[in-house]
């Protein structure tokens, strides 16, 4: 099924999470290796601009990800009211964050008014530019809201944990498409 129901969500859906989770990990990782490799380190020069392009596509495929959810509808949450308010709020902020950190991303290396060639297939013009202090606050912003978007996703993975070990439902069981409840997992 390419498209979500009330029970259950879509391939599409699915594959998207899943592909954004790991793609926001590799970013992660990649963005502390490289901020401390040094001038003569081989990687020095590429590792840039490999999270650059690898953040324009990331940056695509949440806009992708955004339309698919509006277009979309939202499986019915499980848990008590209050977890399925903190459930659509932090979804909400998942978003935000993303946004925010992929724009700071994008502005970093166009301060100076030079686009953004995603591994020389197409380059992402360059829109803004800053003076040293704006970009200098831009990176900062930047550093920060990875490290946000981590403690959230950690609190989202804890989350889902919770929900397949303790509260013993299906949460977790549909965004790895798996249609069975968790009690027939289990026997």
């Amino acid at each position: 099924m390419l498209k979500n129901d009330v029970a259950h969500y879509g391939w599409l859906a699915i594959i998207l999470h899943w592909l954004m989770a790991v793609f926001i990990f590799a970013m992660f990782g990649l963005g502390l290796w490289m901020v401390e490799l040094t001038y003569y380190d081989a990687w020095y020069h590429r590792a840039p601009d490999v999270h650059k392009s690898l953040g324009m596509l990331l940056l695509f495929l949440l806009v992708f990800r955004f339309i698919w959810r509006q277009i979309n509808v939202r499986p019915a949450l499980a848990g008590l009211w209050w977890e399925k308010r903190i459930a659509l709020a932090v979804h909400r902020l998942h978003y935000l964050l993303l946004f925010a950190l992929l724009l700071s991303g994008y502005l970093i290396p166009t301060a100076e008014g030079v686009g953004i060639d995603v591994f020389g297939w197409f380059t992402v013009p360059a829109t803004f530019s800053f003076d040293k202090q704006q970009a200098d606050w831009i990176g900062t912003s930047h550093w920060l809201l990875a490290w946000a978007v981590m403690a959230l996703a950690a609190m989202h993975s804890a989350a889902a944990l919770k929900h397949h070990f303790m509260d013993r439902d299906n949460t977790l069981l549909r965004m790895l498409g798996i249609k069975k409840t968790h009690k027939e997992v289990l026997s």
